[in-house]
């Protein structure tokens, strides 16, 4: 097993162990709250996660860690449109079914899965690919700017009908800092910031759900029994879990107070069983996983690998930190996971087998010295 994965950054996969363990910790004891209502779904909720996405997961992310990564380079535009067939096919009676009121998953056999998961890391592997392809041309909005916007365009007409706009937002700010590491003007910076406001101003005003989460975001005490229900009892946990918390799998929330406590608001129960202490050392574990995975794409060999990398770590950084800010009344509720710790066990594992590219680029990476040479 050591040859299996002689080269790979060992502090970043121990980040991500760490974070993984963090998640199966917490995930099982706010499962308790399923248990105490219906057992039989409380076991299929565990095997989901541990089989299919902990399990799961590492046979892929070793798979994926031996596989050179300029194979995504050669072949990212298939693996960008077949993403967007395939998130497509929600769409497609018998296929596609309805969850939380949302178009958003896939059934395939016995596997249900969100396909906008697999659409966010091919959409970077494609704008990586691009960018690398494109070299001198980026400064040019005709070969950086322009095509992006379309690439977006063409996302949002199969995300924003589900509707699942917070994948959308990822993968645009995703772009974002990977155009702000490529070097591009801040003009064209600029003009895409503008944009994208003007395209959220419209998400806005065509979608009354995201109204609603705005002003609950402005008053959480508007409507306690609906739209800041989940707000005020993931605020009511965190308050309750004090310096040191309850203790693990103490949390008194996660029976029938907290909507989806294995879910969306698992880092309320962390917060309540850990209290404040154990958040920050959650808060730490995500900061050191972005800062280790800058660094794996400042030292990579070339352009591709460095974009790609970037982009990558930008899509679970944000998520993650979009989760945390919401669930502390610091953002608008969003409906993110929490990277590597909330349920979901085909996202678990698509996130690990993304964690094998990343790894597979800390192998080739290149000393300080000769980077700096480069320069």
């Amino acid at each position: 097993m050591k040859k299996s994965f002689a080269g790979v950054d060992k502090f970043f996969l121990s980040i991500v162990m760490a974070l993984l363990a963090v998640g199966a910790l917490f995930f099982t004891s706010a499962s308790f709250g399923i248990l105490a209502k219906n057992p039989d779904k409380f076991y299929g909720v565990l095997m989901n996660q541990f089989v299919l996405g902990l399990l799961g997961g590492f046979v892929l992310l070793y798979f994926f860690q031996k596989i050179p990564y300029v194979y995504w380079r050669k072949y990212a535009f298939y693996i960008f449109i077949a993403a967007i067939g395939l998130t497509a096919l929600v769409f497609v009676p018998g296929l596609g079914f309805k969850h939380g009121g949302a178009m958003r998953w896939l059934s395939l056999g016995p596997l249900s899965f969100q396909p906008a998961e697999v659409l966010k890391i091919a959409f970077v592997i494609y704008f990586a690919g691009w960018l690398s392809w494109m070299k001198s041309k980026v400064s040019d909005m005709r070969f950086s700017l322009i095509p992006l916007i379309v690439m977006l365009g063409i996302i949002a007409l199969v995300l924003l009908n589900q509707p699942d706009t917070k994948s959308f937002i990822l993968m645009a700010v995703a772009a974002l800092a990977m155009l702000i590491v490529y070097g591009i003007s801040w003009k064209q910076l600029l003009l895409f910031g503008c944009i994208l406001g003007v395209g959220l101003g419209a998400l806005l005003f065509f979608q009354p759900y995201l109204r609603d989460r705005i002003r609950t975001f402005i008053d959480p005490s508007r409507d306690n029994l609906g739209s800041s229900y989940q707000l005020q009892q993931s605020l009511i946990a965190i308050g309750s879990g004090g310096v040191l918390g309850r203790g693990i799998g103490q949390s008194v929330q996660k029976f029938s107070y907290l909507p989806e406590p294995q879910g969306d608001s698992i880092f309320a129960v962390i917060g309540e069983e850990a209290g404040f202490v154990g958040t920050t050392a959650v808060v730490i574990l995500y900061i050191l996983f972005a800062l280790r995975g800058l660094r794996i794409g400042y030292n990579a060999p070339d352009d591709f690998a460095r974009l790609l990398v970037v982009g990558l770590i930008a899509l679970f950084t944000i998520q993650s930190f979009m989760n945390i800010a919401s669930i502390t009344g610091l953002f608008p509720l969003t409906g993110v996971p929490l990277v590597f710790v909330s349920h979901g066990g085909t996202s678990l594992a698509i996130s690990l087998a993304t964690i094998g590219i990343i790894l597979n680029i800390s192998k080739h990476r290149i000393s300080p010295k000769i980077l700096k040479n480069t320069k």
